[in-house]
């Protein structure tokens, strides 16, 4: 059997070049092939880094984030006009499966992928296919399947050294996907993580969890196997990990060079509202002092549109930004996406203002926030990356230690202020080998 498996387009945020979409692959669609192509003729195409060939597989895979679902509808039509059995997964069909338009795809695939496809495929061959597929109970980090690396064209990507150490999210914060249902944390068996960082064969790893310390028993057993690998990596963590100061100590002796955290608001009020309670947990002062105390860089994540924001947030979140010296940051709009929380009390409230989900990609402002106008909420959320990115802010933010100023002055600079002409670059002469060289110099210099 042909199955052909695919990543829509999807559209760029105004401060993103193609080293957004040519960041990482599509490791969901990959677990996907190394699961079938054993016993089938596997192709994946992702539309952000090539165009999509319309021949005649048996089955295609489309994945489903909130935002490419119009163009996943355009791609389904087409195929189904050919014949192809279409089938619809992804995080978007996990969490909102009820907000599918009905017959827009031939098949929901909700939940885990090993869950599911193995059970699609049977019932295609028999000719007993269902319209919807359910994962009808947690994984056990056993069954995670790992992707196939192997199955890519490495010279299209900046980074292929990505790995899932984990599934979902112990949280359930109101604006997040994770704060739906279909979507239990489970950890991978330590001994396959290793095994896959071994077979990657790279000195930098970076872990794409949603929570990294999610389980924290699990995070120090595996922290240990780590240490001896002599790795440098990167991950997500819950601000939390710095009430634990010998989890912080663990982190530093096994390689981790950065943390991305999501701060989310400067404000109290706002994250009261929207049930992030880990966040509650230490002072964000205090939590900064100690992850830099041990070398380590952070990326901070900020929502700006919550009920306890103004437009003298913005301001006030820049002016703490460059106070901590927190090296990078990765803004959003808040986005009500459907199936979370946020989403039905939005509803709820008739602020919901835009309908389109192509444009529920956080760069948009799709609802009426509360204390300012949307376009008080779109200019302060531009001028915010403007001005953190600003050659003088990036001076400012310069990280006290020397080991860190190298990869801080790369993604300040290369990544976020120039770029359009780091782009450039990479189109001359691979985002692989780009990736390649950053990775050297973040690791030696």
């Amino acid at each position: 059997m042909y199955i052909k498996l695919i990543q829509p387009k999807m559209k760029k945020r105004p401060m993103d070049t193609d080293l957004k979409t040519h960041m990482a692959p599509p490791l969901g669609l990959l677990t996907i092939a190394n699961l079938l192509r054993g016993d089938h003729k596997v192709a994946l195409e992702n539309e952000n880094i090539e165009r999509i060939q319309y021949d005649r597989p048996d089955i295609v895979g489309i994945s489903v984030t909130v935002d490419v679902l119009p163009r996943a509808i355009e791609i389904a039509h087409e195929f189904r006009k050919q014949g192809a059995i279409v089938v619809a997964g992804g995080i978007h069909i996990t969490t909102a499966p009820e907000t599918i338009p009905k017959n827009a795809f031939d098949v929901l695939c909700i939940g885990a992928a090993e869950g599911t496809w193995p059970d699609i495929i049977r019932d295609y061959q028999k000719g007993t296919l269902k319209s919807v597929y359910r994962c009808a109970r947690p994984l056990q980090g056993s069954e995670i399947v790992p992707p196939a690396y192997d199955f890519i064209g490495n010279e299209k990507y900046l980074y292929t050294n990505v790995i899932h150490t984990s599934r979902g999210c112990p949280y359930r914060c109101d604006f997040c996907y994770n704060s739906g249902a279909n979507q239990p944390f489970v950890n991978r068996e330590i001994s396959d993580v290793i095994r896959e960082i071994q077979k990657i064969g790279r000195k930098h790893i970076m872990f794409i969890d949603d929570n990294f310390i999610g389980n924290r028993r699990w995070t120090y057993e595996f922290l240990n196997a780590l240490k001896p690998m002599n790795i440098k990596w990167n991950a997500a963590a819950s601000i939390n990990v710095a009430e634990d100061e010998k989890l912080l100590d663990l982190m530093k002796e096994s390689g981790c060079q950065g943390l991305f955290i999501g701060f989310e608001s400067i404000h109290p009020s706002s994250i009261e509202d929207v049930h992030k309670v880990q966040n509650r947990m230490i002072s964000y002062e205090k939590a900064v002092r100690e992850i830099h105390r041990r070398g380590i860089m952070i990326n901070a994540s900020f929502v700006f549109g919550l009920d306890g924001d103004t437009k003298d947030t913005f301001i006030q979140t820049l002016d703490w930004i460059v106070k901590m010296k927190i090296e990078t940051v990765t803004s959003h709009i808040l986005t009500p996406y459907p199936g979370t929380a946020l989403y039905k009390k939005l509803l709820t409230e008739n602020r919901i203002v835009l309908h389109d989900l192509s444009l529920y990609n956080t760069a948009n402002v799709v609802f009426k926030p509360k204390n300012m106008t949307a376009k008080e909420l779109s200019d302060g959320y531009l001028w915010l990356y403007k001005n953190v990115y600003s050659l003088k802010n990036i001076i400012k933010r310069l990280p006290e230690a020397k080991a860190q100023r190298s990869a801080y002055l790369m993604f300040n600079l290369f990544y976020r202020k120039w770029g359009r002409f780091s782009d450039f670059l990479c189109k001359a002469i691979t985002y692989r080998r780009i990736g390649w060289i950053g990775e050297k110099l973040s690791r030696y210099l």
